[in-house]
């Protein structure tokens, strides 16, 4: 099995290896003093290179060096070191049939180095009877084996912790990108299912105002021999409405579907009453309004209506009822900024944050002011929670 490394990583391991083996050489000839250790030095070096791009081949280039440093019957070199960094890469990198061809490579590999020492070191010094170097023989062996056998399986052991502790974060990262991208979906269903209601709504506007086009036109034409005056009267009346017509048309942005809801749509004047019924739902409102109302098209009516609805339902929902919501309407020349505050509850997080924020209502409203023609800012401000929108005033814009 090739793994597939980034150019650091490949880099990184085949500079580790050409280090070891520069770093290795002189002590290799130091130490054993044989020349014959140099290629052998070589061949682990290789492996070490190997053991993250392909630890199957790793573990393989190890074993042909220990075959090789066993038929030249070398004593152990500094060399040795890359057999447990070998199979700690099986165990952390290795798919399941490297993993455990690492796994059979420690118990084998401790017979194979307890046996090779325990023969090189039998007849140092010399046994006097045959019971003596059986028993010398056998706790040797044993002493080889165990240590052995405990270097490498550490070894695996760590690499398979390494690869558990890997898994964890890639498994932990994984969900975080489901959860993020389960929280976008939603709200881009937020936002397409407020498009359609927005675009549900708006068709009672739009249809008002061309009733009223088409009643003015019958009635001047009806009225144009007996009143000329009244003709102008009703092109004055039809311009104004036309106007009116086409910035909600433009608000709709060409592309809202259309879909007939019978009832009347809620203007800014039937806002008391929707104060009054959050109210009787235990919700003590108040109601702050500075500058002189202006004239504000049916379309962004409707859009100060339905905000101020879905961050007053918010605030019942998620906010601390015991305190009262503020309602702030302030007229300007171009603008009507609308704002609900609440004291915050229980949901809100020690950071500041609510998770209303990751509700539907919030998207909804944003995209309700934007089509507008407006902002739409939400967020907790010291102790309370703040919706604030910016919807404008111009006639005929979007």
């Amino acid at each position: 099995m090739q793994r597939v490394l980034t150019r650091q990583q490949l880099t990184l391991d085949l500079a580790l290896a050409g280090s070891c083996f520069l770093l290795l050489m002189p002590l290799t000839l130091l130490v054993g003093n044989d020349a014959r250790a140099l290629p052998i030095l070589a061949v682990f070096a290789v492996g070490v290179a190997f053991r993250r791009l392909n630890p199957g081949a790793a573990l393989g280039i190890a074993w042909l060096a220990t075959v090789a440093q066993l038929l030249a019957v070398q004593s152990p070199i500094v060399a040795d070191i890359a057999i447990p960094a070998v199979v700690y890469a099986t165990a952390a990198h290795g798919d399941r049939i490297v993993r455990w061809l690492g796994f059979a490579s420690v118990w084998l590999g401790a017979l194979v180095a307890a046996g090779y020492l325990t023969l090189r070191s039998f007849y140092l010094p010399p046994v006097r009877t045959q019971l003596e170097g059986i028993q010398r023989f056998a706790l040797e062996f044993g002493f080889f084996f165990v240590l052995t056998a405990a270097v490498l399986g550490l070894s695996w052991t760590a690499g398979l912790l390494a690869r558990t502790v890997r898994r964890a974060r890639e498994g932990r990262e994984a969900q975080r990108a489901a959860e993020l991208e389960a929280v976008k979906a939603e709200e881009e269903v937020a936002v397409e299912q407020e498009r359609n209601r927005i675009a549900r709504d708006m068709h009672d506007v739009v249809a008002h105002s061309l009733a009223v086009v088409i009643a003015q036109a019958d009635g001047a034409r009806y009225a144009a021999r007996d009143d000329p005056g009244a003709v102008d009267t009703a092109l004055g009346r039809i311009s104004s409405t036309a106007r009116e017509a086409l910035g909600e048309v433009r608000i709709l942005l060409a592309q809202l579907r259309h879909d007939q809801v019978e009832g009347p749509q809620p203007v800014l004047d039937d806002l008391g009453g929707l104060l009054d019924q959050f109210r009787r739902s235990g919700l003590e409102v108040a109601v702050r309004e500075t500058g002189s109302a202006r004239e504000l098209g049916s379309g962004r009516q409707l859009a100060v209506y339905r905000i101020v609805q879905e961050a007053l339902t918010n605030a019942l929902r998620h906010g601390e009822t015991s305190e009262p919501v503020e309602v702030g309407l302030d007229w300007g020349e171009e603008a009507v900024t609308v704002t609900v505050g609440n004291a915050v509850g229980a949901d809100v997080r020690s950071d500041g944050a609510s998770v209303r924020a990751t509700g539907h209502g919030l998207a909804g409203m944003r995209e309700r002011a934007v089509l507008a023609g407006g902002s739409l800012n939400a967020g907790a401000v010291g102790a309370r929670y703040e919706v604030r929108a910016v919807i404008p005033l111009g006639e005929g814009t979007s």
